[in-house]
């Protein structure tokens, strides 16, 4: 244990600097990798009492609003993307959501669209916004501090009410993939895949901390859980599943009442993503066409499929269908060494361009599975 806290330090030390975090770089700030990377910090703490790394973190989580909660430095507007003025964007700086972070600025509204440079212009993301809600909870469990689970709930209003629309009265809203800057219109108008489960458990937890919150958000989201297909081969996809059945699994035996059936829905989905996945033999891919945080992912996620294990014993009486979910959960341990064989791999494989051209994200979420504990809430 000693060797992985050493290691998670080591590569969580070199990302600040090279991120300037620390050190004398100018902060350049990517909303995913900063939440996984809070949630680092904190754990570091946890497994060294060494305040330093709870100081990175909430240094971190303040560069991040003022880095993504402001106009890009190349963009003719200027402050809080939420309009509010300087002092009150201090005060509230996820009230106008967070900029994803990308190199390039957003697409204009009269700009034609292009799907392969969309991937590298700014925006926001939901499913980003809810990893950082996440990581605003963690410290707000880790400090005992409140505002940082009220800027979370500022900012899932905020998300909410920006992402979702209704093309007819009847029937449940729907979500756009990505948004504008300012939240005033699309710029990818499908919707993420997972997007409403992140959105459904993010704000069930924020609910939890604070009963009476975001009640009608997260009955809005619950109605567009309903219905849906999660099954992918993503491995980053199917890690995320993984992270939140266990989100999910936490809540209910914690007492908290859940949508019926979708516990069984999201395990059995991610065994079925992971079966899927293992077939076409991605490992013996060469390091040039693997991507490294998306492996990641899903050994994140492996991982947390492990600590589900231990709220067995509350399934009978708290799940309705409890031997979907064990049968689930025996698939999924049947490939948990392929967690341990990615995290070996990229442990011993950082030189390509592959590793440098995602360097930031690599190196956090490798973090990240080396200690799982502090993402996942454990």
């Amino acid at each position: 244990m000693k060797h992985t806290v050493a290691a998670a330090a080591e590569i969580m030390m070199q990302f600040a600097e090279n991120t300037g975090l620390t050190g004398n770089v100018k902060p350049h700030r990517y909303l995913w990798t900063d939440a996984f990377a809070v949630c680092n910090f904190l754990e570091l703490k946890t497994q060294t009492g060494d305040d330093t790394y709870r100081d990175l973190a909430l240094r971190l989580v303040d560069q991040v609003h003022r880095v993504l909660g402001r106009h890009r430095d190349d963009d003719a507007r200027s402050g809080w993307i939420s309009g509010l003025a300087e002092e009150e964007g201090v005060a509230h700086p996820t009230a106008g959501g967070l900029r994803i972070g990308k190199t390039l600025p957003e697409r204009g509204l009269k700009e034609a669209g292009d799907s392969q440079l969309e991937w590298d212009r700014d925006g926001q993301y939901f499913h980003y916004l809810t990893k950082w809600m996440q990581a605003l909870h963690q410290v707000a469990r880790k400090t005992g501090e409140a505002a940082y689970d009220r800027w979370a709930r500022e900012l899932a209003r905020a998300a909410h009410d920006r992402f979702t629309y209704q093309l007819d009265p009847a029937l449940p809203k729907l979500m756009y993939w990505k948004m504008s800057i300012d939240l005033t219109h699309p710029q990818v108008s499908s919707m993420g895949h997972h997007d409403p489960l992140d959105g459904y458990i993010t704000y069930l937890e924020l609910q939890a901390a604070a009963p009476g919150e975001l009640r009608r958000e997260t009955a809005e989201m619950e109605n567009i859980c309903r219905g849906r297909d999660w099954i992918t081969d993503d491995p980053l996809g199917i890690g995320g599943l993984l992270c939140d059945s266990l989100r999910l699994a936490r809540l209910k035996a914690a007492g908290i009442e859940v949508q019926g059936g979708l516990m069984e829905e999201m395990l059995s989905s991610a065994a079925e993503g992971v079966r899927r996945y293992v077939r076409q033999n991605p490992t013996s891919q060469p390091v040039e066409f693997r991507l490294a945080f998306r492996e990641l992912g899903l050994a994140i996620g492996l991982y947390a499929s492990a600590f589900i294990e231990k709220y067995l014993p509350d399934l009978p009486k708290r799940f309705g269908a409890a031997d979907v979910v064990a049968v689930a959960l025996k698939r999924l341990a049947a490939h948990r060494g392929l967690a341990t064989d990615i995290v070996d791999f990229w442990l011993e494989n950082q030189s390509g361009a592959g590793w440098a051209s995602h360097r930031d994200i690599n190196m956090v979420m490798l973090a990240t599975s080396l200690l799982p504990q502090g993402f996942l809430g454990e």
